[in-house]
């Protein structure tokens, strides 16, 4: 993936409102490649620290193990912004996907 990729997925991470929530697939189809949700996953984990990722979860709104500290520390996270995180560490996406203008 080329740096523009990854500027553009960091550019569209940067705008997700609090409360609100992007898939992995989303931003990789809004950054130009629809089938780079795992790239999407690699920028996020070695990514800029200061954005929101907190606020990308898969498409079934699971949260990510990956993430630092965890599913726990993600669904912390989210929970402060006020987000119903389940036990087993899902939120309901369908209801908070947020889309870009």
């Amino acid at each position: 993936m080329t740096e523009n990729f990854r500027t553009r997925v960091e550019v569209l991470v940067a705008q997700i409102p609090p409360g609100r929530v992007m898939t992995y697939g989303q931003l990789a189809a809004l950054a130009g490649n629809a089938r780079a949700a795992r790239i999407v996953g690699g920028i996020a984990h070695y990514g800029n620290p200061a954005l929101p990722w907190q606020r990308v979860v898969n498409k079934q709104g699971g949260l990510a193990a990956g993430y630092p500290g965890g599913r726990q520390a993600h669904a912390a996270h989210l929970m402060a912004e006020g987000i119903q995180v389940s036990k087993d560490y899902y939120i309901n996406a369908q209801e908070l996907l947020w889309h870009p203008c």
